[in-house]
């Protein structure tokens, strides 16, 4: 399913059937699922900035009540929700998994909101409705045909360029896009409706990151660590200018906030039950450099060891 105006580049030349559908207008979405055997849900507004936050919350939350409930009625067969690991709890100083305790008032900024209410209301209806629903959390995917690019895949892209001269202190998990496309299969033939499985790689600092992607493409990793309460004073004033000029700001209040804990996460359920596997963390970030390249947003420089 594509909106209207979607970018529909890395759909070009596969063997796939489009229709125009839209997670906002809940007309569209019958017709989208009607005659499927299966629906993989992967559709979400993510942003770590929003300027209003009703529109994310009109797709994420209520988008995905109405696409449930409208294959609820065709009598889909089974579903695969992605939600992701932001709905998450986290383990301070360890390594979160799918029961980690969470609640919503631990979720920073409209996008994990969104995403926790969105994977809730799926609850709910499973409840209500008997779906055939496996939902799957992928933790930061990264990978080639970022063409937008996503915001994980930004951080990638500015790193590589030079734009990011400094760090703080946390921590991702980083897994390669075509792994969780993997594990979205495995959990569509193996997974049990009504469980979660966390599709996630390698847990690494953002210094750990930065120095790989360094190496990838030539140049220097960052040296200087700012602590994030001299951070936050930033992110507040680069808010101030996007809200004034429409402009994403190039930090946020929500982004250091959540830089605060390092989301390090475990994918040992998914490795055991569904025959999950994630390559290195190195493979991810060196494909999403080669992708930028190809794109021509990277220079072509020399490589360093890490390859």
């Amino acid at each position: 399913m594509v909106r209207r105006d979607s970018d529909r580049r890395n759909l070009a030349g596969l063997p796939v059937e489009t229709v125009v559908g839209d997670l906002t207008k809940p007309e569209t979405l019958p017709g989208a699922v009607r005659g499927c055997a299966g629906l993989f849900h992967v559709a979400a507004d993510y942003r770590m900035w929003v300027p209003d936050r009703d529109r994310m919350f009109a797709a994420n939350v209520e988008g995905t009540r109405h696409l449930m409930l409208a294959a609820a009625e065709a009598g889909v067969e089974r579903i695969v929700h992605t939600s992701s690991v932001a709905t998450l709890g986290i383990v301070p100083g360890g390594v979160a998994d799918e029961e980690t305790p969470v609640s919503f008032s631990d979720m920073i900024g409209p996008y994990k909101q969104s995403k926790f209410l969105g994977e809730a209301a799926v609850r709910e209806l499973q409840a209500a409705h008997g779906l055939p629903v496996v939902i799957v959390n992928p933790s930061t995917p990264i990978g080639p045909h970022d063409i937008r690019p996503t915001p994980t895949g930004k951080m990638v892209l500015d790193a590589a360029s030079g734009r990011m001269p400094a760090y703080v202190d946390t921590g991702l998990n980083i897994v390669h896009v075509d792994d969780v496309a993997a594990g979205h299969l495995l959990a569509f033939e193996k997974g049990v409706p009504g469980e979660r499985y966390i599709l996630g790689g390698e847990n690494m600092t953002l210094r750990e990151i930065l120095t790989v992607i360094a190496d990838l493409s030539g140049r220097t990793a960052p040296w200087v660590h700012l602590p994030h309460s001299s951070v936050l004073p930033i992110a507040q004033v680069a808010e101030l200018f996007g809200r004034l000029t429409g402009i994403e700001p190039f930090v946020t209040v929500d982004a250091v906030r959540l830089a605060r804990k390092r989301m390090f996460f475990s994918p040992a359920k998914a490795e055991r039950l569904l025959g999950y596997c994630a390559r290195p963390a190195v493979e991810a970030l060196r494909a999403a450099i080669d992708g930028f390249r190809e794109q021509g947003r990277l220079a072509h420089m020399p490589r360093r060891a890490a390859e």
